[in-house]
């Protein structure tokens, strides 16, 4: 590994030299998400992977970025173990860097937390060539900025995540997914109500009329929470597979060459802008299919949100109409001078989250 290290330190100080742009590459599982890179090479980080320690009594992973995701997760699965924030793969050959630099969560995340609550610490190499450490492999350190959680969801724009220490969690004793039928308001009002009452969900999801719930803890709360929802229970392969099928995108509903991601309030109510599929308590919510850009942001920014083109149907529409929500002019500041911090050339992934960035 060290021999790899030095490969692409100095393939990096080439690049830093040349004023050479460099995209930063994993798996490529969730190479559509952000803008198009124009690039004049490929930094390959998949061949440095492997485990480098994992403690399962600390609750601590630390892995090397080219790891492969479900490499980790079948490790932690044989001690009964988990990613708490149930990271998208999307396809085979999905990495950990890539889950870190996306920042993407699935159905568990309203429940459990973002990726960055997990992260405790990461090496990061630098444009200029420079390995940086940040944060920790303890959950009780907290020393200097959190730039190891600032990393997570930056999209390889500050660096190129070298490795990355987790906090990982016990995975539930029991599960069970109840269905309801109902219509998308009264969806809102019981995933709103149900979330302020102690009632072990760990996932909800509306589509086409019907709600699904996933109930995670132990026996006895699972149980009286069935007797106090009602519902349909579902066979317990038919209810992985369904969540596995939004957590990557399998779905009909997500599985679109467009689709745009909105975070709101969960108290928000039907955006009437068409058909939409609604997860985290009523807090993410799905557009499918050819939307006008400004008017979904709009719409969002009215509700105290945001909307992202999580999926462009082309390279143009992706371009014309911006993948991320324009940033207001103090946060676009506070954006670039991260970037000019860390990469003042522009070397890692330049315009992959905004045009000037």
């Amino acid at each position: 590994m060290d021999v790899l290290l030095s490969d692409l330190r100095a393939r990096v100080l080439m690049a830093h030299v040349g004023r050479k742009s460099l995209y930063i590459r994993g798996g490529g599982t969730k190479g559509f998400y952000g803008l198009p890179v124009d690039h004049d090479a490929v930094l390959d980080l998949s061949p440095y992977a492997g485990v480098i320690d994992y403690q399962p009594s600390e609750l601590v992973l630390s892995a090397r970025a080219g790891t492969p995701l479900a490499q980790v997760e079948e490790m932690l699965a044989e001690q009964g173990q988990m990613l708490a924030f149930e990271p998208p793969h999307f396809s085979a050959g999905a990495t950990l860097g890539g889950c870190i630099a996306t920042a993407l969560a699935g159905p568990r995340r309203a429940s459990a937390g973002s990726v960055g609550d997990f992260v405790l610490g990461v090496r990061l190499l630098d444009a200029q060539g420079r390995v940086l450490r940040f944060g920790g492999e303890v959950m009780k350190n907290v020393a200097g900025y959190d730039v190891s959680r600032l990393v997570a969801g930056s999209l390889g724009t500050l660096g190129a995540i070298l490795e990355v220490s987790l906090k990982v969690l016990p995975r539930p004793a029991c599960e069970t997914t109840l269905r309801f039928e109902m219509d998308e308001a009264t969806a809102l009002r019981r995933m709103n109500a149900w979330g302020g009452q102690a009632l072990p969900v760990s996932a909800t999801a509306w589509c086409g009329g019907c709600l699904t719930v996933r109930l995670s803890g132990a026996q006895a709360a699972i149980a009286a929470a069935r007797a106090a929802l009602g519902g349909e229970a579902l066979p317990d392969e038919e209810a992985q597979a369904w969540w596995r099928s939004l957590r990557d995108h399998t779905h009909p509903f997500l599985a679109v060459r467009s689709l745009w991601r909105l975070s709101l309030p969960s108290v928000t109510r039907p955006l009437g802008l068409g058909p939409t599929l609604i997860e985290w308590g009523g807090a993410q919510r799905w557009l499918s299919g050819p939307v006008p850009a400004q008017r979904v942001r709009q719409v969002a920014a009215l509700a105290g949100g945001h909307a992202t083109l999580f999926r462009a149907a082309s390279v143009d529409e992706a371009r014309a109409s911006g993948v991320f929500h324009p940033l207001s002019t103090p946060v676009a500041a506070i954006h670039r001078r991260l970037k000019n911090e860390f990469d003042p050339e522009g070397v890692f992934n330049p315009g992959r989250m905004y045009p000037d960035l």
